[in-house]
């Protein structure tokens, strides 16, 4: 009875300490294996698509190089010729010039979604240097009411927060569109990821494939007597301590094989041609073109005939990818400096100094030159030029 008793007070006990997740029950095992790729946070795509990818890497300078076009700075009245903002967008900083300051922060939103210009203020308040931050290390602090309030930047141990919540916001934050992220961007690195992995996979299998002087694994069988295919453990030992030694890497590349009697080389696996790696390996690099928007005909990818000529492909580019990009950087850096000095002006690119699309700006100027119903300030103004004062205007 007393051991009934002891019984039933250990099983009590065992229910009460018996915990389980309340997730458990929702939780789906697979047995099958997934397929591995990369992470797909700013620093690993950096390292894999842009520092690891030529695909990536010169999809990338070419838009952040070509990007960096002339700006220029204009109100409803005029078109300033000298004013503070271009004396700072020409000289940002005491180790940037202008082209080497917009391709830093034209590679930081196309390699993360996000790009963060720092500016320097004097004791009156008005700007006087710029600097780009890294977007890996900088973390969005938002407020009660879910707007940003600071961004804090953190580098190691050490960490600096940015007040914004005031109407002269030390840091301007440009972000791409995200669906689903209601403070971070969506870089074209995210999103061509896949084929990043496909194509970094294919160059790795190439070199390789390389390294074992551009043959395929095979398999040695054994044709014992009387049926017997096996080896001892001594001989399966010795054979394989020999291929390690004799048969694998670069610098046994091309060893002939001696095969002892009963013994035969079976050639296993797909040469290049019938898996035609190669072509997929062009596929994934015309996805990544893609995805950033460049015309594969561009980054020298073979297969692509979209675009008759090359002209035709690098003004498409231009006026699809480096204009927009260009005129959306530029229209908010220019908005955020306005807020430290209140000026209403517009900092905009210069299209007119862009020589690929002189074709497309001599035809613009013909046809509005010659249209005789227009007066000069509606010429003016469908060129994007200010209108003028006095009688010429008429």
């Amino acid at each position: 009875m007393a051991f009934d008793f002891f019984k039933r007070r250990s099983e009590e006990a065992g229910a009460i300490e018996s915990k389980a997740s309340a997730a458990g029950p929702v939780i789906a095992y697979h047995g099958a294996g997934r397929v591995a790729w990369s992470a797909r946070d700013t620093v690993s795509l950096t390292r894999s698509g842009f520092a690891g990818n030529p695909v990536g890497f010169r999809a990338v300078k070419l838009i952040a190089e070509a990007a960096a076009v002339p700006l220029v700075l204009q109100d409803n009245q005029q078109r300033f010729e000298t004013h503070e903002f271009l004396q700072l967008v020409a000289a940002p900083n005491g180790a940037q010039g202008r082209a080497e300051f917009f391709e830093a922060l034209f590679g930081q939103l196309l390699l993360s979604g996000d790009a963060y210009v720092e500016a320097v203020t004097s004791e009156s308040g008005a700007p006087f240097e710029m600097h780009v931050l890294r977007s890996d290390r900088m973390k969005v602090v938002p407020g009660a009411d879910g707007w940003p309030v600071a961004y804090e930047y953190a580098v190691g141990a050490r960490k600096h927060r940015f007040d914004v919540s005031g109407d002269e916001p030390s840091v301007c934050h440009i972000k791409s569109f995200h669906p689903q992220d209601d403070h971070y961007g969506l870089s074209p690195m995210q999103a061509a990821a896949t084929a990043l992995d496909v194509h970094n996979s294919a160059s790795r299998w190439s070199k390789a494939l390389l390294d074992n002087a551009a043959r395929p694994s095979g398999a040695i069988v054994v044709h014992g007597k009387d049926g017997n295919g096996t080896l001892g453990p001594e001989q399966f030992q010795r054979l394989q301590d020999e291929m390690e030694a004799y048969h694998q890497g670069a610098k046994n590349a091309g060893r002939p094989m001696l095969l002892e009697g009963g013994l035969d080389w079976k050639p296993m696996g797909f040469s290049p041609s019938d898996m035609e790696f190669q072509k997929t390996k062009e596929s994934a690099a015309r996805e990544i073109a893609i995805a950033f928007g460049v015309p594969p005909m561009l980054l020298g990818i073979p297969g692509d005939a979209t675009y008759a000529n090359y002209q035709e492909a690098n003004r498409a580019f231009y006026r699809q990818v480096v204009v927009p990009l260009a005129s959306k950087v530029a229209g908010k850096i220019g908005d955020w400096l306005a807020q430290h000095t209140g000026e209403a002006v517009e900092l905009k690119p210069d299209l007119d100094q862009v020589a690929a699309l002189a074709v497309e700006r001599d035809a613009q100027w013909a046809r509005v030159s010659t249209a005789d119903f227009l007066t000069v300030d509606e010429k003016r103004a469908l060129l994007g030029l200010p209108p003028l004062n006095g009688e010429e205007s008429a």
